[in-house]
């Protein structure tokens, strides 16, 4: 008897979880509203998170904003009225992108936001650099893929929910006293940059300036190879210079936002700035180190620079290649012409 006592109650815990999850699990709009054949229930998101979203996206007015899930169109209309830039609201349910453009009409901002009935899955994308969403757990990882092929440096800011292990560049917890759902007043806004897709091996040289160097003139060969889990990489980076040079090999643990990446060595950084044909590397000035009892500024810091290992002397491109002798034959072509 006390056996079925527990299942009965096991049973009725998990239906209210189950109806909990149902409820809880929104995106926004208005009050709870759930219309026939809308997959992802619509709650209102409030001001200060609509804010929030927009300002970790760091919108200007250059930008196109897609937000997915639209409902009322607010952060839509946030981004036109407040940033200037344009926008498309994607929503499924006819009745809230109909109230949308009338609302739209009232604001007189028909040349900057449109709204769309859509299935969010058969959006275009590509045209966004910034894409808001307030949807179920479920639908970001399925929506994760397609948004990771989008151009590298648009951003993604999702309320409440994640992506998994999709780590977030950035997350803000912020009180959100107008909550409707949920026992805790908080809310969650999460904020990634789309990296660029760079695995692999990367190779390139340059010449090193005889006058910085204090040595004849030689080739520099740079080599980058790279594991990328989606904006964390790692790897190692090569460089040597002549032929019977050394080469530096240096440990690579880093993380990429959008094109760009910084590769730490002692107290200098490199510089990585990525696009579609490769990837150019540029070594910054030495940090001056600081030294107990001198004082700041360090007096010292044109001499510690100099005892500091010249990395690169110009900046160096690498191209994609699995074998840096293609890149050492095609440079020595090109001198020779």
């Amino acid at each position: 008897m006390t056996k079925r006592i527990h299942s009965v109650l096991r049973s009725s815990a998990a239906v209210v979880l189950i109806l909990a999850a149902a409820i809880t699990h929104a995106q926004p709009a208005a009050q709870p509203h759930i219309p026939r054949d809308v997959d992802v229930p619509f709650v209102v998101s409030a001001p200060v998170v609509t804010r929030t979203m927009l300002e970790m996206a760091k919108v200007e007015k250059t930008d196109f904003v897609i937000d997915l899930g639209s409902g009322d169109g607010r952060i839509v209309f946030l981004a036109a009225q407040k940033y200037g830039a344009r926008g498309l609201g994607v929503e499924i349910d006819p009745k809230l992108v109909e109230t949308a453009i009338e609302d739209t009409q009232k604001l007189k901002l028909g040349g900057l936001v449109n709204f769309r009935v859509q299935n969010l899955f058969e959006t275009d994308l590509s045209p966004a650099t910034v894409i808001t969403m307030y949807l179920l757990p479920d639908i970001n990882l399925q929506l994760r893929d397609k948004l990771l092929q989008l151009k590298p440096g648009t951003r993604v800011v999702s309320h409440d929910w994640d992506m998994g292990d999709w780590q977030a560049d950035d997350m803000r917890v912020i009180q959100n006293p107008e909550k409707s759902l949920g026992l805790e007043k908080t809310s969650k806004v999460f904020l990634w940059v789309i990296p660029a897709r760079i695995a692999g091996k990367w190779c390139g040289q340059i010449q090193q300036k005889p006058e910085t160097t204090g040595k004849p003139a030689e080739m520099t060969t740079v080599s980058l190879d790279i594991e990328q889990r989606y904006q964390q990489l790692s790897g190692r980076l090569s460089i040597s210079a002549g032929a019977n040079s050394t080469v530096r090999r240096i440990p690579i643990r880093t993380n990429q936002t959008g094109n760009r990446f910084v590769i730490s060595v002692g107290d200098q950084d490199l510089i990585a700035d990525a696009d579609d044909s490769g990837i150019t590397l540029t070594a910054e000035p030495p940090r001056p180190r600081q030294w107990a009892g001198l004082g700041n500024p360090n007096p010292l810091t044109g001499l510690t620079s100099l005892l500091q290992p010249v990395l690169l002397t110009e900046p160096v491109r690498l191209k994609r290649g699995s074998d840096c002798e293609d890149t050492k034959a095609g440079t020595k072509a090109a001198t020779t012409r």
